[in-house]
């Protein structure tokens, strides 16, 4: 019975390594689809970086998931070395027990008549005490015999079964070791592309002054807007700040289960961080951005209504959505579908991503609670 558990449980824990690692290929492709873009295009951007450092994040998460599945099987290898262990303990000591009793049958049959030991009884009752005692001596014998054999094909189905998990292991390890290789190879191209960046060091803090001058008009715009969505909100009936207590609720209920504006992958974190590129450089994000692939559409991450449709040079084209006390910012679409007013739904279609002259897709999304910034990873689900 104890074995029976363990043996569902390694399924269940295998099963589930195999779907993680069947995501991280997925997001590999998905991130070298993103990479070829960007460096088909222009040839050392921090868009390419971006690309190149998610493309080692995840090979590194896919030799993890390998090597999980190589514990796991190491383990189960351990367990069924421990089965095949106590099954042949077991087997000797039925062996043992087995040849114990037919030596005793050979020995207690010289000179000894079964039939004579039978009829020789002194009553009837002795008579059928000394019969079943003899069928008894023959069960048991027979038992013995079975349990033997049972014993002996469960050995072999576990031995055969190691030999399988060991097979299955050298493949993995081999897998490992191969992945391992185009890793290095990964962090090599690193090195190499971070040396190019460095030698564009003007051209990078011309390209950064540029856009944080974008971003500050934009923030200024963000922010006049929901100072007056806020007056408006105070000012509004009791039936409308209903309404809006009642957005803002189901969105914070959604907290961190929203669905993604785009695929891909965070290329720059919310918060202060260090340049990824020039020493002694930090940037402040009020959001994150997404780095994906070209052309993809943006959509809506919650039910809402459009408040600002604005286009913003270096930037592109910027939406915001109002969700009662909270905002969702898209930044960085070429083509809108939505104006200001419309009400949208979960999923909808915003526009389309901007590719900027260096070859990269990248969506700037913000979340707010009025002007407030909050981090968005915080509140999309896990990718």
């Amino acid at each position: 019975m104890v074995i029976s558990v363990s043996v569902s449980f390694a399924q269940k824990s295998k099963a589930q390594l195999q779907q993680e690692k069947q995501e991280n290929l997925r997001k590999i492709k998905e991130a070298e689809k993103i990479l070829a873009e960007t460096a088909g295009k222009k040839q050392n951007t921090l868009g390419q970086l971006n690309a190149l450092n998610q493309r080692i994040k995840t090979q590194e998460d896919l030799i993890g998931s390998i090597r999980k599945e190589i514990n796991l099987l190491n383990e189960e290898i351990e367990e069924n070395n421990q089965i095949i262990a106590s099954l042949e303990e077991d087997l000797q000591k039925l062996k043992k027990e087995y040849a114990a009793m037919v030596y005793a049958a050979h020995k207690a049959n010289q000179g000894f008549n079964k039939l004579t030991f039978i009829f020789s009884a002194g009553s009837f009752n002795q008579f059928l005490m000394r019969l079943k005692y003899m069928e008894q001596y023959s069960d048991a014998r027979k038992t013995q015999a079975e349990q033997i054999v049972k014993v002996q094909e469960t050995l072999v189905t576990q031995i055969t079964l190691i030999e399988s998990k060991m097979s299955e292991k050298n493949i993995l390890l081999a897998e490992q070791l191969q992945e391992s290789k185009s890793l290095t190879q990964l962090k090599a191209n690193q090195n190499q592309l971070v040396k190019n960046l460095q030698q564009q060091e003007n051209k990078l803090k011309k390209d950064l002054e540029e856009r944080r001058e974008a971003v500050a008009k934009l923030d200024k715009v963000i922010n006049d807007l929901i100072k007056e969505e806020m007056e408006r909100a105070r000012l509004a009936e009791k039936k409308d700040s209903e309404a809006s207590v009642k957005l803002s609720n189901e969105f914070a209920d959604n907290k961190s289960r929203l669905p993604w504006p785009v695929s891909g992958f965070i290329s720059q974190k919310f918060g202060m961080q260090n340049h990824p590129v020039l020493k002694g450089i930090v940037i402040n994000s009020t959001g994150v951005n997404i780095q994906t692939k070209e052309n993809e559409k943006v959509k809506s991450i919650f039910a809402g209504e459009v408040r600002i449709v604005a286009f913003i040079p270096t930037v592109g084209n910027t939406v915001v959505i109002n969700h009662g006390d909270y905002f969702t910012v898209y930044s960085g679409m070429k083509d809108v579908f939505v104006k200001t007013g419309q009400k949208v739904t979960t999923g909808q279609e915003l526009g389309q991503i901007m590719t900027n002259k260096d070859g990269v897709s990248e969506l700037k999304f913000e979340v707010r609670k009025n002007v407030t910034a909050l981090d968005p990873q915080q509140w999309l689900n896990r990718n």
